[in-house]
C-alpha cells in the first residue's frame, strides 16, 4: 500500500486569471508533519485552500488518498454568537453522529480529550462561550475541533499565529505526535521558522523563483534555498 496521502502534478494555483504558483509537483506521506514556509503572498494559504477543495486549481491536478476525510484550520477570525466551546469542538464529530446528530459517550470523550490536548486543563471550559475567549484561545479551540474530527489528513494555516511561545510549542509537538503515532499527514503553513526547522519532518519551502522545494531542513540549509525564498540571509540577519 502506498504511503503517499497527497500528491500534485504540475498544479497551478491562484484566483481567476491571477496565477500565484505554477507547475507544483510534490508528494506528502502518511506519518509525517510538513511545515510550509515562504514569504507573504507566495501562495501558502492558496495552496492549502486548493488542496482542501475550497477553491479550484487553475490547471494541473492533485489527489488525496482519502478525499472525503480531511480537517482544515484557517486563519480567519471567527465569531460564533451563543455557541459554547463544547459545541464548536463537537462540530468535528458531526460526520460520525447519527441521523439526528446525537453525540455518543465516545464522542464526548473524544471532545474532552481534544480540548485537553490543546492545553485546556479546566474541564469546565467546554461550558464557556466561544466568543468570550481570546484570539489565541479560539485558535486552540479550532485546532481541538480538527483533532476531534479524527481525519487522516490535517491542513493548518498558521495555527500558532495568535499563541504565546509555550502554546506554540505545545501545539506543534501535538501535531507531530499525531502524525508519528497515528499515521496522519499534517501540513502546516507557518512563519515559525525556528520551530518548523526543529520539529518538522520535512520543509515545504515556497519560493517566488523556483516554486516549491520539499526536503529536510538540514538539506535545505546546505543550499541557498532559504535566501531565495525570503530574499535575504535569514540565518545571519546582522550580516
Amino acid at each position: 500500500m502506498s504511503s503517499v496521502s497527497i500528491s500534485t502534478n504540475k498544479l497551478c494555483i491562484g484566483y481567476g486569471e491571477a496565477v500565484i504558483q505554477r507547475d507544483l509537483t510534490f508528494s506528502l506521506h502518511k506519518g509525517e508533519m510538513v511545515c510550509m514556509l515562504g514569504a507573504n503572498g507566495c501562495g501558502k494559504s492558496t495552496l492549502l485552500r486548493t488542496l482542501a477543495g475550497l477553491q479550484p486549481a487553475l490547471s494541473g491536478e492533485y489527489t488525496r488518498s482519502d478525499a472525503k476525510h480531511i480537517a482544515l484550520v484557517l486563519t480567519e477570525r471567527l465569531s460564533m454568537e451563543n455557541t459554547t466551546v463544547h459545541d464548536v469542538v463537537a462540530m468535528g464529530r458531526y460526520p460520525y453522529t447519527s441521523f439526528l446528530g446525537g453525540l455518543s459517550t465516545e464522542d464526548e470523550a473524544i471532545i474532552a480529550q481534544a480540548l485537553t490536548q490543546v492545553g485546556f486543563a479546566d474541564t469546565k471550559v467546554g461550558e464557556t462561550m466561544f466568543n468570550a475567549h481570546s484570539d489565541g484561545e479560539k485558535q486552540r479551540i479550532l485546532i481541538a475541533k480538527a483533532i476531534a474530527q479524527q481525519t487522516p489528513i490535517i491542513l493548518l494555516d498558521e495555527p500558532t499565529a495568535h499563541l504565546d511561545l509555550p502554546h506554540r510549542i505545545l501545539i506543534l509537538r501535538l501535531l507531530r505526535r499525531l502524525a508519528h503515532e497515528q499515521g496522519k499527514t499534517v501540513l502546516i503553513s507557518t512563519h515559525e521558522l525556528d520551530l518548523a526547522l526543529a520539529l518538522s519532518d520535512r520543509i515545504l519551502l515556497m519560493t517566488p523563483q523556483k516554486g516549491i522545494l520539499l526536503d529536510t531542513a538540514a538539506n535545505l540549509k546546505k543550499t541557498d534555498a532559504f535566501t531565495s525564498a525570503f530574499g535575504m540571509d535569514i540565518f545571519h540577519p546582522l550580516a
